[in-house]
């Protein structure tokens, strides 16, 4: 049989990947992103985990999502790196452009004639605000669950049971968690219809969703990327209209072969040395 052919993709905003943490899920990530040909990418935040990269933990797959995202680069995919509150360090960097490739803190575009406010969303996040400590000391704690939940699953799985997540039980079953994102949802709204904006893109909240948010002063469609910890979706915007991609539901991607990737132990130096080496292959 031969190579299926690529699925063609006017834009995909992928957020929350978190790479460099165990709740990662970088090989299903690069299964998904062999059966695409996007013609942009917008990477909306949290993409790379530098709150945790402390723990040295950077297999081999997160190193592959890196060089097949500069490969696209290299083939006039265009690439906008927008920074969230686990990659703020990028900030500074702000407005950079080399070929291809850019990393701004939000970003306007237009769709058909109908503009899309595109930014991660921390900006609502009142923790993030004053108390970043606070937030830092629940990021571990979330990654000490999902490391847990990577051993249930790996019990379950032995004995032919399906997988589950408890940080997604958690925050269905806490009243605050599921405000929390109903209040983020409306904040962002209430700002988009204030500017005039069509769309309003978020990630941050790990919360794929897709909808129309009416208000008294207007209407704005609200779109959430979800994540590549919990969920393990995109949005994608291809003929006019908007889709929230879901990995658990594409046969095609899951089938994709990849080559068994295995913990890299180098230290810190030597990983962003080779995140460098990738950048510096993006043709201009």
């Amino acid at each position: 049989m031969g190579k299926k052919r690529k699925r063609e993709v006017e834009l995909v905003v992928l957020s929350d990947i978190h790479l460099g943490t165990y709740g990662c899920h970088a090989d299903d990530l690069l299964r998904y992103l062999k059966t695409i040909n996007p013609r942009k990418i917008i990477l909306n935040g949290d993409i790379i985990d530098m709150w945790q990269f402390s723990k040295r933990y950077w297999p081999k797959s997160h190193m592959q999502v890196v060089k097949h995202i500069t490969a696209l680069m290299a083939k006039h995919t265009k690439v906008v790196y927008l920074t969230g509150n686990h990659d703020e360090m990028l900030r500074k960097f702000s407005g950079l452009k080399v070929g291809s490739f850019q990393i701004d803190d939000k970003i306007v575009l237009k769709l058909n004639g109908k503009r899309a406010w595109i930014f991660h969303g921390d900006v609502f996040d009142v923790t993030m605000k004053y108390s970043k400590w606070l937030a830092k000391l629940g990021a571990i704690g979330y990654d000490t669950l999902i490391l847990l939940n990577t051993v249930v699953n790996w019990v379950l799985n032995r004995f032919g049971r399906e997988k589950i997540s408890l940080s997604k039980r958690v925050k269905n079953s806490v009243k605050s968690a599921i405000k929390f994102i109903n209040d983020f949802e409306k904040v962002a709204a209430d700002i988009a219809i204030e500017n005039g904006y069509d769309f309003v893109v978020c990630g941050h909240i790990h919360h794929p969703e897709m909808k129309a948010i009416i208000t008294e002063k207007g209407q704005v469609t609200y779109l959430n990327s979800g994540d590549w910890v919990e969920n393990l979706t995109a949005l994608e915007f291809n003929n006019g209209q908007w889709k929230i991609y879901r990995y658990i539901e594409d046969h095609q991607a899951q089938a994709v072969r990849i080559p068994r990737r295995f913990r890299d132990d180098r230290d810190n130096k030597e990983i962003f040395k080779g995140l460098v080496d990738e950048f510096m292959t993006i043709k201009k």
